[in-house]
């Protein structure tokens, strides 16, 4: 595949990586299928464990799973400069493949509109992301990086006035 170009509707090329992406995405769909893209599947997914009558540890886990779900459709949201929170809870309260279109700042039916993902890939980052979560609760320890505090700029030096005219007022 090293010779082949791809270039995108803007005109700007896009690298072979990016066909290779879309050939396994492609593959998967046929395997699997397809759901609601943007965050859209994991939202009707928490519809689905709405359903769960537990108790104890299980009832907390499960609300952790919840909250997870929700993740990728905010972060969606918040990168395309919307609220977060108020997409969110408009998906939840909607039906079907109703989603946030984040190019469009629209509402849409997701499928409709070619806005999917394959079955496979939220179906396998589920599973993988149960898998960490399971290795994390198990693992005695666990080591991080404390993110670095921004500091403020020193204020500049001087008597004050305008800079760059020196004493002049």
């Amino acid at each position: 595949m090293s010779d082949l170009n791809m270039i995108d509707e803007s005109g700007k090329p896009r690298s072979n990586q990016d066909l290779e992406d879309a050939l396994h995405a492609t593959r998967a769909a046929v395997e699997e299928g397809i759901l609601p893209g943007g965050g859209v599947a994991y939202i009707r997914a928490i519809d689905k464990l709405k359903t769960l009558r537990l108790k104890g540890d299980e009832s907390i886990g499960v609300d952790i799973v919840r909250r997870a779900l929700s993740a990728p459709l905010k972060q969606i949201a918040e990168n395309a400069g919307a609220n977060a929170a108020i997409v969110a809870e408009n998906i939840a309260n909607a039906e079907g493949n109703k989603g946030f279109d984040a190019t469009s700042g629209k509402y849409c039916d997701m499928v409709k509109e070619g806005i999917v993902d394959p079955t496979k890939v939220v179906r396998t980052a589920l599973i993988n992301a149960s898998s960490i979560a399971t290795l994390l609760l198990t693992t005695d320890a666990l080591i991080g990086r404390v993110p670095e505090k921004k500091k403020m700029p020193p204020a500049p030096s001087g008597g004050g006035g305008y800079g760059g005219y020196g004493d002049m007022y």
